[in-house]
């Protein structure tokens, strides 16, 4: 049997900053708050955190982004308090390269499917036209087959591939480095979509930030 799930609808509590978004999933009508990602959130992530894919930071790392961008973080969480999924991510650039940045996006496999990831992303890029940024990009690993075609459905294409980017370490069986691929979405402040054409293809890691 097919299982059908879908957006169905949302209210906003601007004085908190509290997002409430209600999904269908098996003719369950389930509940999802989006909240400020806070510090006491990095004790209660590492479950959403075991995803293989997940990338994980140290606790500074965490701490950079909630000092400096805390309107780009944000929790997804259920009714009973549950951690469904979170988004990290900044606005950094200049000029034309002015963008909004994904750093991490992850949600626990039992919410996937829902919506939810696709609810994250759009309150990144809500905040990133607020900033008044030309596109939103993010990198994923090249096999990571799932998640490419997640961000394509969201509106994103490959701008480039980055060779080695993912280190893979130097421990025995650790796995190989591997590239990555920057895909963007051009956002309103760049209605011909001059951000998505990239002048090079492929580049390497320290070329990343060169124009």
């Amino acid at each position: 049997s097919t299982q059908s799930t879908f957006f169905l609808s949302s209210g906003i509590n601007a004085e908190y900053g509290i997002n409430t978004n209600y999904f269908i999933q098996s003719n369950l009508r389930i509940m999802c708050t989006l909240r400020p990602f806070t510090c006491k959130d990095l004790f209660r992530f590492n479950r959403v955190n075991f995803d293989p894919l997940t990338e994980n930071y140290g606790v500074a790392f965490y701490l950079q982004y909630l000092v400096n961008w805390p309107e780009y973080c944000t929790v997804a969480e259920s009714a009973s308090g549950q951690m469904m999924g979170y988004i990290l991510g900044k606005s950094e650039g200049q000029n034309e390269e002015w963008h909004g940045h994904v750093t991490t996006l992850t949600v626990l496999p039992q919410f996937r499917r829902l919506g939810v990831a696709h609810t994250l992303m759009n309150q990144l890029e809500k905040k990133s036209e607020n900033q008044k940024c030309y596109f939103v990009d993010l990198f994923v690993r090249i096999s990571n087959k799932v998640a490419i075609s997640m961000y394509q459905n969201f509106g994103y294409s490959v701008y480039r591939q980055i060779v080695e980017y993912y280190a893979g370490g130097n421990a025995p069986h650790s796995p190989p480095d591997e590239d990555a691929y920057d895909m963007r979405k051009a956002l309103s402040k760049d209605p011909q979509g001059k951000s998505l054409i990239a002048k090079k293809k492929v580049i390497r890691t320290n070329e990343l930030f060169s124009n």
